[in-house]
């Protein structure tokens, strides 16, 4: 077992390396949106442009949320944008004619930052900071920026724990850091008061997971629970958490998304427990949104007493358009000003109420540092895709709680670090009292994951893995499992054999179509990787990426058999390693709507029926790359349900 961790040389080094991304992430943000156009960032995703305000109202916590939709006098279309919902912005007027590019600094002043609390193809709203009534007039466009909310509070968290007192630390922290050793469980789960006769909700649970479930029920400390791709590993969390609340236990349930929480709280909402989904639901299903502390706020019977605090605050907002006389805008203002603060103090009330009123509370890991759950107490937390969550992020809740559920999966791709010296890891330091930091002495990275760093510290007795897979054909499985899950995975009878033609529509039969695994080999053929600004400055949106002219034809060839197959074109997805490639596939979305591009970091946790890798590398030196990472690769080829189809030198790849 490694050496135990110093709690305060461990968040020393993590607010080091956080310091580090930070600043690198601000850098990216920074120079990008200084060396490109709005129409540029748009097309890549970062910006969208051509909006009006459309209206203003009062979203939660009294903040003032923006309705921006398209301008008439360019179409009235939003279009395919990448702004998504959590992101942070800033609102600004939209430099007309030949002004293209405008410094950060100068939108900073000029424009308000906000955050994006839902978006659509119509609309997009935002809630803007504080202190920031006067709003653009006339065209605006959104701009992505780097996020300062998740570092504060990781930050808050970390310097928390390096104050901490060793009498402090609770026995879920002692082992977390090896302190102490975790509380063995025993041979038989049901024999221990806690855990008790299993009844179970879901009847069609496989072993795997059961064995998993009574696992994390028994465990005092700590329970990792493994579901590689397509294992069930969701499935497993909803019974584990009905089970925990049939135990009258209290549940903070987290993941490092929206979508990650959003699919755990729509999955459980049909089970009538009473739960609080905290934060702005990504996907604004019915399901989700019932559940909300916005719609709470409105709907409880504590919500009542806000409500008439909000209508007027609504109708000053109204009244604004109105106002004849910049006096007499002011003066609205200051009416908001003082509404405001009395909104925020019956609100922090029905917060409260509604808080301490749910057993089963779900937030982002950053969520969780919001003012809702401060000083709130939890007896399990369970942390969903603990394996693509920085450390740091974790700890957010983790400190509320005696116990906790990782979920997730180590063999698959870690979160994104951008600071190459997270990468590097840590240089060993001194700590200011001349001593050596053990904790960058031993080489803590930003891209070790809780996750990781627990399998290290205790092995697998605190692990349990889920074995049956529901998405690919057995031979599609056979490649991941062989090379990375010891041989334990087992297809499911209802997927192990199917191919695309046992899709629910008519699908021609062919050599496409009746292969579940092909591998399309460009060989000795004319198929050189280029760099995509190969003698430019490295500054493009791409730059120092990958493309592969010669392999985009064959992909688009593929494609095309495909669906003259009868193939629908939503029931395929191309991915590949670079954005370079993507830029050359992009045409396809034209000619076959439906289909989905994506890199293979973007697909991960997606699925489709058939997937086609475009692979890109193929250099006589047999320099991989990005393939190199075998949870890249992992990733990769388990996005599919019936067909996989890679392209790709073989020659390159199989060094």
């Amino acid at each position: 077992m490694p050496p135990k961790l110093s709690v305060p040389a461990f968040a020393r080094t993590q607010l080091a390396l956080l310091k580090a991304e930070q600043e690198s992430e601000i850098a990216d943000s920074t120079a990008l949106i200084n060396s490109h156009t709005p129409s540029a960032l748009h097309r890549a995703g970062l910006a969208v442009t051509n909006l009006v305000v459309t209206s203003q109202r009062t979203g939660l916590g009294g903040k003032t949320v923006l309705e921006l939709g398209p301008d008439a006098a360019t179409g009235g279309e939003l279009g395919e944008h990448g702004i998504r919902t959590g992101d942070v912005v800033l609102v600004a007027g939209q430099p007309g004619g030949s002004a293209k590019k405008r410094e950060v600094r100068e939108l900073e002043e000029k424009g308000v930052g906000g955050v994006v609390v839902r978006f659509g193809k119509g609309a997009i709203s935002v809630a803007v900071e504080e202190g920031k009534d006067e709003m653009p007039a006339g065209k605006v466009w959104i701009v992505k920026v780097a996020d300062d909310v998740t570092y504060r509070r990781m930050t808050i968290t970390m310097e928390k724990l390096e104050k901490m007192d060793e009498g402090e630390y609770s026995n879920l922290m002692r082992v977390l850091f090896g302190l102490s050793p975790p509380t063995p469980v025993s041979d038989d789960p049901e024999s221990d008061p806690a855990v008790g006769k299993i009844e179970w909700i879901d009847p069609t649970l496989n072993d795997s997971q059961k064995d998993a479930i009574r696992f994390a029920l028994e465990s005092k400390e700590i329970a990792l629970i493994h579901g590689p791709p397509g294992t069930g590993k969701t499935h497993t969390l909803i019974e584990l958490i009905l089970q925990l609340v049939s135990r009258n236990l209290r549940i903070l349930v987290c993941g490092p998304s929206n979508i990650s929480v959003d699919n755990i709280v729509e999955r459980l909402s049909p089970h009538k427990v009473p739960l609080l989904r905290l934060g702005h639901p990504a996907r604004l299903l019915p399901s989700v949104l019932n559940h909300s502390l916005d719609v709470l706020t409105r709907t409880s019977d504590a919500g009542a007493i806000v409500g008439d605090v909000r209508a007027e605050m609504d109708a000053k907002q109204a009244s604004i358009q109105k106002a004849k006389s910049g006096r007499e805008r002011r003066g609205i203002y200051g009416d908001l000003k003082e509404l405001r603060k009395e909104y925020r103090v019956r609100e922090r009330k029905c917060i409260g109420d509604l808080v301490r009123g749910s057993k089963v509370v779900l937030a982002t890991l950053h969520g969780a540092g919001g003012f809702q759950l401060r000083n709130e107490r939890f007896d399990v937390v369970i942390i969903d895709e603990a394996s693509q969550a920085l450390e740091a992020q974790c700890w957010v809740p983790l400190l509320s709680a005696r116990k906790a559920v990782c979920a997730g999966d180590h063999l698959q791709l870690p979160p994104t670090i951008k600071s190459l010296n997270s990468k590097a890891g840590a240089k060993k330091g001194k700590r200011p009292d001349g001593g050596e930091d053990e904790a960058a002495v031993m080489g803590i990275t930003l891209e070790t994951t809780l996750f990781d760093r627990l399998l290290a510290l205790h092995g697998q007795k605190i692990k349990r893995m889920l074995t049956t897979q529901y998405r690919m054909h057995e031979k599609i499985m056979r490649f991941p499992s062989d090379e990375l899950y010891d041989a334990k995975l087992v297809a499911a009878e209802s997927v192990g054999d199917r191919l695309l033609t046992d899709l629910p529509y008519d699908v021609e039969e062919n050599e496409n179509t009746t292969e579940p695994l092909v591998f399309i080999d460009t060989q000795g053929g004319d198929f050189p990787e280029k760099s995509e600004e190969e003698g430019a400055p490295k500054r493009g949106l791409h730059s120092e990426s990958k493309s592969n002219e010669m392999e985009a034809v064959l992909v688009r060839q593929h494609v095309k058999e495909l669906v003259e197959s009868g193939l629908k074109p939503e029931d395929i997805a191309v991915v590949t390693p670079y954005n370079a490639q993507l830029g050359l596939l992009a045409p396809l979305k034209e000619r076959y709507p439906g289909i989905e591009l994506g890199s293979v970091d973007g697909f991960q946790g997606r699925e489709k029926a058939a997937v086609i890798l475009s692979l890109v590398r193929s250099n006589p030196e047999g320099e991989v790359g990005f393939l190199g990472e075998k949870r890249r690769l992992n990733v990769a080829m388990t996005r599919p349900k019936h067909s996989l189809t890679v392209i790709g030198d073989s020659e390159t790849v199989k060094r």
